[in-house]
């Protein structure tokens, strides 16, 4: 008997070992998660519009002296916004990584829509631009760099309504996020993120470029987005080499902070991803402690059985053994219970887990199905309008070279209609990122065919943005005869190889 309680012993070790070096494999935590701070304010209704409106800029308790005004002009169901602001001070006093100013519009169900930069000299700034919506409202923060998705809590201007004009436009409640300040740097320690020293001498889109690739890096992109990462890296370098003059080193620095937010941009939801999936696996692991809690608790109940069965034994036995064997007994009891509460709260804990994995796996499903379902509905809206086809890259829209003058850029009135559809489309939808690409047939000089091609994809992007397409959301590449769809060799193939071609990508359909 004292034999197989011996083996009983190392039973109960043996399963207690299982449970501790299971928990040592299994532990894992997200490397990087954005904090948001939630905000309200009141939007202006400009549905009812007639002609235009002034409105005021306040300035915050962050900057109480600024203040700007914008007129608003109600065109079509496009807002046309004219501001101009004056007694703004330099960006980064409020924390060296903040370098400018943006223009921000804030729909009412917290869609946040990136206005443009405000350049700013001596104090003063102006800025014209259009948006779809027709309730918003409009706010200025301190930004890093001018492509940011998402606003800054740090706000020093918001709309007013001017006591005068109160009958001609509405007010509606808007709630919105904004990214917290130290955001951007919370993974940078001081000595990798000094202020930067500006000069005349340098580009000021340099010295963003350079906050954009470092908030990148800080964010993960080196590792999750590592393509678009090293391609920002190549631009910043370029345009610290300031090749082209100063105003080539300043357009390849704003592709580089485009290059950089949207490797961010990747490197946050692809952690966001991975943050899902350790919650499963954690969820499975507690479940797996259970159980293994289980086995022990059933393990002591033997035991605790055993220790009773041989106190029976010790009624024959001497008053001392009897003692010594109803003592043991009564520890073996006491410990069985002791295991079985532990193992029904693993159980309990494990079944919450459980419960916020399955949770989190029907919002992953749920955000997927949305967009299939929204990329389904693009293609068929913009199938109505020209050729377009479901890629990689994202949702194709190809315009064929009939649509513009044999050998010019300017765009023919058909296309400017169809264009115009297709503004209207992108713009109902927030997130979506456009890439117009030109390309030409073989005949003609490698330099005649590349410049054409520029010319054409800028064309069209200049006539998106007037139609009320964000400035920021867009880009225009010419790749001359570089990327030939069929044989140059026929005049069919030369035909269908002289195209423009939009690339419509984004998060919110699953094409990043």
């Amino acid at each position: 008997m004292r034999k197989q309680l011996i083996v009983l012993f190392i039973f109960i070790a043996f399963v207690m070992m299982q449970n501790q070096t299971h928990a040592a494999t299994n532990s894992e935590t997200p490397l990087y998660q954005v904090t948001v701070v939630q905000n309200a304010a009141k939007a202006i209704n400009y549905r009812n519009l007639k002609g235009s409106v002034e409105i005021d800029f306040n300035g915050t308790v962050l900057l109480p002296d600024a203040k700007g005004i914008a007129k608003v002009k109600n065109k079509a169901g496009v807002m046309e916004i004219k501001t101009e602001f004056e007694k703004l001070t330099a960006a980064n006093q409020f924390g060296h990584e903040y370098l400018t100013y943006i223009l921000w519009a804030i729909s009412p169900d917290g869609r946040a829509t990136n206005l443009g930069e405000l350049i700013v000299e001596d104090g003063k700034s102006k800025l014209n631009t259009k948006i779809p919506l027709q309730a918003f409202s409009l706010l200025v923060t301190a930004e890093p760099y001018f492509a940011v998705s998402q606003p800054s809590n740090v706000v020093i201007l918001e709309n007013a309504i001017k006591s005068g004009n109160k009958d001609k436009i509405e007010l509606v409640d808007a709630k919105y996020e904004l990214l917290p300040r130290g955001q951007y740097t919370k993974n940078i320690s001081a000595t990798d993120f000094p202020p930067q020293i500006m000069n005349k001498r340098t580009p000021f889109m340099v010295y963003q470029a350079r906050n954009a690739v470092q908030i990148a890096k800080a964010a993960g992109a080196e590792v999750y987005a590592a393509d678009g990462f090293k391609n920002a890296q190549r631009l910043l370098a370029l345009s610290e080499k300031n090749i082209g003059g100063r105003k080539g080193g300043a357009m390849t620095a704003r592709e580089a902070v485009h290059s950089a937010e949207d490797s961010r941009s990747i490197a946050v939801k692809r952690q966001a991803d991975e943050y899902l999936v350790n919650e499963r696996k954690q969820a499975q692991y507690q479940i797996s402690s259970a159980n293994n809690q289980t086995a022990t608790a059933t393990a002591e109940q033997a035991k605790a059985e055993y220790a009773q069965a041989k106190a029976e034994q010790a009624k024959e036995l001497s008053d001392a053994e009897r003692s010594e064997a109803l003592a043991l007994a009564t520890s073996a009891t006491a410990s069985s219970a002791d295991s079985q509460a532990d193992a029904k709260a693993a159980r309990a804990a494990a079944e919450k887990s459980k419960g916020q994995a399955d949770a989190a796996n029907n919002r992953a499903q749920k955000a997927e199905s949305e967009k299939t379902v929204l990329r389904a509905q693009l293609l068929q809206q913009l199938n109505s309008i020209l050729q377009t086809r479901d890629t990689a890259r994202g949702l194709i829209v190809n315009m064929s070279d009939a649509l513009f003058q044999t050998g010019s850029s300017e765009l023919r009135p058909l296309v400017r209609e169809k264009l115009a559809k297709i503004a209207g489309i992108v713009s109902s939808h927030h997130g979506l990122k456009l890439s117009v690409e030109g390309h030409t047939d073989s005949i003609g000089s490698d330099e005649y065919n590349q410049r054409l091609s520029e010319k054409r994809a800028q064309s069209a992007r200049h006539y998106l943005i007037s139609q009320g397409v964000s400035a920021n959301s867009i880009v225009a590449r010419g790749f001359g005869k570089t990327i030939p769809i069929e044989s140059n060799d026929t005049s069919q193939g030369r035909q269908k190889n002289r195209r423009i071609e939009i690339i419509v990508s984004g998060e919110s359909i699953g094409a990043l």
